[in-house]
C-alpha cells in the first residue's frame, strides 16, 4: 500500500465528526406545568440528563458519506492497470507473445517475482485482444518452444498461460524471436506483432540492440523488469577426498564479498569458506570435516534468486569422461606430444576430461567411467573387447572409429564388431576430398575438407552395417567418409580416414573440430555425463522404457522418436532414471551465463506508444461519487421529514 493511497484513507477517520456534531447539538426542551410540583420544595439539581445521540438514521447517512469521502480521496493512487494492444485504425492484430521462462526470470520484484508480473501482463493482452485477433505463445528458455501456435481462440490462449511455469533454463531471446516471427508470418490480420515480455537478461549484454533490423514490429512493454539485482550462484560442486570444489558465479562479480559458501552432509556443516571478493565465476576450494554421506553445497546470504544456491556435491567429477586407444608410434606429431585427437579435444574446452588408454579395455566395468572412446587406427579388437565394448555401447556409450592403414592387419579372430561389420581394407583414395555436400553436417568449415589429400582411404562393406547406418558425409567418388550408426543405447560414429597427420591433413582442418564437438554433444546427452546444463536434452538411443523423476518428485515427459527417447530437464537438481530396468542419476545445472542479470540494450522504437500503452483496469470514481451524491440527498430528505414530524 503506497503511502498517498493510505493518507486517502485516513480521510475515513473523520468519521467521528458526525458523532461529536450529534453529541453537541443542543435543542430547546418543551415547558409545560405539572401543578403538583407547587407542593414539592425547590431543591438544588444533583445530577444531569445523558447525553444521548438521538436521530439514529441521519447519524448513520453522515456516517456513511464521510467513509465514501475517505474512498474517493484513495481512489486515484490505486494502481489497478493492465497493457493493451495498440491497433492501428482498429483493425485486427496477430500477436506473437514471447514469455521469457528462464532462470533469471525468478528474481524478486515487489511482491513476487518477474516471472509473475509477465505472466499477468501476457494474460492482460489476450483479454484485450477482439474477436478476429490471433494470438501465439512462444517460450524464450532455451531451447525456445512454441506453447500455443497462432489461434483465433482466445479461451484456449487464457488456458494456456494460466498452466505456464517458469523454468531454470538459460535465456535465448534471438532463437525466441524468430520462432515468433514465424508464428504471425504470412497471418490474414493487417496488423503483424510480437510482445517481448522479459528482462532481457541473456548473458548478452555487448549483443546488437533487440529490434533493429525486424521485419515484425518488436514492442517490450514491462521495463520495469530490468531493474538491477544481485545474484550469485552455485554452478557444480565436486568432491575429491577431503576437499570439495565449488564453481560460483555473481552479478555483478563484487555480490561475493558479502557471500561464502558451506558443505552440509544433512543438517550438519562440514566445511566452509569466504568467498573472493570478485566473482564472475570463480573455483572455491572447501576443506572438508568428517564429511559422511550425501553433502549439499550452499550459499551463506540471501540474494534475488533462491533456486540457484544450492547443489550438490557429486563424489566423482561430474566432467564429462572421454577415453582415447591410439597408438603412440603410429599417431604421433612431428614436433611431439600427445596425438592430434588428445590435443584437439583437450582445446576445445567442453568440460570434459580426455584419459588416453594403452589397449581397448576387456571388461566392462573398466569402460563403464566412459562416456565416449575414440578408437584411433586400430587392427581390430580381439573376442574380449568386442564383448566389453557391445556390453558399453548397449548402456549408452558413443564410440569414434578412425580407419586407417592398420585395418587389414587384423589377426587371426579380431574383427571390428561391434562397431563395423564385415572387412575392412585400406587402399590408395580415388578422389581428392569430399562432396560439397558436407556443408549439411560441417557448415562454415566444411569447405577445408574439400580438398583434401589423403595418402589412402578405407572402405567399409556398407550393406553389411544396416539399414540404420547413414552415410552423413562422402568422398567425391560417393564413397563413404562419415557413417552414423546406433548400436543399442549407444551411437558410433566411423570415419575412413585416420586422425594422424602423416596420413592425410585431417587434423590440420577447422572441420576436425566440428567432428569432435559432434562426437562429444552426442556422449554428453546420452549416458556419459553425469551433469549437465539445465535445458539440453537427455537422449537415450535403443531405450525401451524409460522413467525420469526431477527434483520436485514429477515425472517428465518422454518424448519418442522411434529411434530414440528424450527427456529434457528444466529444473536445477538430481533426477532419478529408470532406463530399461537400470537406475541412473543425473545432475542439471545453470548456465554460467543465466547468472549474469545486466539486461540488453534494445532499439528504443520497441517501447514506442503506437505499439501499446498501460490502460486503468478498474476506475470506481464516477460510481463513488454517484453514490455520494445520493446520501446528501438522502441526508436532506431525512432532515425535511424530521422538521415537519416536529
Amino acid at each position: 500500500m503506497s503511502f498517498l493511497y493510505a493518507a486517502g484513507l485516513a480521510v475515513a477517520l473523520l468519521v467521528v465528526a458526525p458523532f461529536i456534531a450529534h453529541l453537541l447539538e443542543r435543542r430547546r426542551a418543551d415547558e409545560r406545568d405539572f401543578p403538583p410540583t407547587r407542593l414539592v420544595p425547590l431543591s438544588e439539581p444533583v445530577a444531569r440528563r445523558r447525553r444521548r445521540v438521538d436521530d439514529r438514521i441521519l447519524y448513520a447517512v453522515r456516517t456513511a458519506a464521510v467513509i465514501l469521502l475517505a474512498f474517493l480521496g484513495a481512489t486515484p493512487f490505486v494502481r489497478c492497470s493492465s497493457l493493451a494492444i495498440g491497433r492501428h485504425g482498429g483493425a485486427s492484430v496477430a500477436l506473437a507473445i514471447v514469455l521469457d521462462d528462464s532462470l533469471s526470470m525468478l528474481t524478486q520484484s515487489g511482491n513476487g517475482t518477474r516471472w509473475d508480473k509477465a505472466k499477468k501482463a501476457a494474460y492482460d493482452l489476450i483479454a484485450d485482444a477482439r474477436e478476429g485477433d490471433a494470438v501465439g505463445i512462444v517460450l524464450a528458455g532455451s531451447q525456445p518452444r512454441i506453447a500455443l501456435a497462432s489461434t483465433t481462440d482466445l479461451g484456449a490462449a487464457r488456458g494456456v498461460v494460466e498452466s505456464l511455469v517458469a523454468s531454470h533454463r538459460a535465456t535465448d531471446l534471438d532463437g525466441a524471436l524468430e520462432l515468433a516471427r514465424s508464428l504471425v508470418h504470412g497471418l490474414p490480420q493487417a496488423d503483424h506483432r510480437v510482445v517481448l515480455l522479459s528482462d532481457l537478461a541473456d548473458g548478452r549484454v555487448d549483443g546488437p540492440p533487440l529490434g533493429e533490423s525486424a521485419d515484425v514490429a518488436l514492442w517490450i512493454p514491462l521495463s520495469d523488469l530490468t531493474e538491477p539485482a544481485r545474484n550469485c550462484a552455485i554452478l557444480r560442486a565436486d568432491r575429491q577426498r577431503e576437499r570439495a570444489t565449488v564453481r560460483v558465479a555473481c552479478s555483478p562479480p563484487g555480490e561475493s564479498k558479502r557471500r561464502a559458501v558451506a558443505i552440509y552432509a544433512d543438517d550438519k556443516r562440514v566445511g566452509e569458506t569466504k568467498l573472493p571478493d570478485e566473482a564472475p565465476g570463480t573455483d572455491v576450494g572447501v576443506q572438508l570435516h568428517d564429511a559422511t554421506g550425501e553433502l549439499i553445497a550452499r550459499l551463506v546470504g540471501a540474494d534475488a534468486i533462491l533456486a540457484d544456491d544450492t547443489a550438490p556435491v557429486l563424489a566423482t567429477s561430474g566432467e564429462l569422461a572421454v577415453a582415447i586407444v591410439a597408438d603412440p608410434v603410429s599417431s604421433k606429431l612431428a614436433t611431439g606430444g600427445p596425438p592430434p585427437v588428445e590435443q584437439a579435444l583437450s582445446a576445445l574446452e567442453l568440460d570434459m576430461r580426455v584419459r588416453p588408454l594403452p589397449l581397448l579395455p576387456d571388461r566392462p566395468e573398466d569402460l563403464a567411467p566412459f562416456a565416449g572412446i575414440v578408437i584411433e587406427d586400430p587392427p581390430g579388437f580381439t573376442p574380449e573387447a568386442r564383448r566389453s565394448l557391445g556390453a558399453w555401447l548397449e548402456r549408452g556409450g558413443v564410440a569414434l572409429l578412425a580407419l586407417g592403414p592398420h585395418a587389414p592387419l587384423a589377426p587371426l579372430g579380431a574383427s571390428f564388431e561391434p562397431l563395423v561389420a564385415g572387412s575392412v581394407g585400406w587402399g590408395p583414395s580415388g578422389a581428392q576430398g569430399l562432396d560439397e555436400r558436407a556443408a549439411a553436417v560441417f557448415g562454415a568449415a566444411a569447405p577445408g575438407l574439400y580438398d583434401l589429400r589423403p595418402r589412402g582411404r578405407a572402405t567399409v562393406d556398407l550393406p553389411l552395417l544396416g539399414s540404420a547406418a547413414k552415410v552423413v558425409a562422402r568422398w567425391k567418388d560417393d564413397a563413404p567418409w562419415l557413417i552414423e550408426r546406433p548400436v543399442g543405447r549407444g551411437f558410433v560414429f566411423v570415419i575412413t580416414l585416420p586422425t594422424s597427420a602423416e596420413t592425410s591433413d585431417l587434423p590440420l582442418r577447422p572441420a576436425f573440430l566440428t567432428l569432435l564437438e559432434m562426437f562429444t554433444e552426442a556422449a554428453r546427452g546420452r549416458s556419459g555425463a553425469h551433469r549437465t546444463t539445465v535445458g539440453e536434452a537427455w537422449a537415450f538411443q535403443g531405450a525401451k522404457s524409460l522413467e525420469v523423476v526431477g527434483p520436485d518428485k514429477a515425472h517428465l515427459r518422454v518424448t519418442d522418436d522411434g529411434t530414440s527417447k528424450l527427456v529434457v530437464p528444466d529444473k536445477i537438481g538430481t533426477y532419478d532414471i529408470k532406463l530399461d530396468g537400470d537406475k541412473l542419476i543425473r545432475l542439471a545445472a545453470p548456465a554460467e551465463r543465466e547468472v549474469d542479470l545486466r539486461p540488453r540494450p534494445v532499439n528504443p522504437q520497441t517501447r514506442a506508444a503506437s505499439l501499446g500503452d498501460i490502460r486503468a483496469k478498474l476506475d470506481v470514481s464516477p460510481h463513488v461519487a454517484a453514490l455520494l451524491l445520493a446520501l446528501f440527498v438522502v441526508e436532506l430528505g431525512i432532515r425535511l421529514w424530521v422538521r415537519s414530524a416536529r
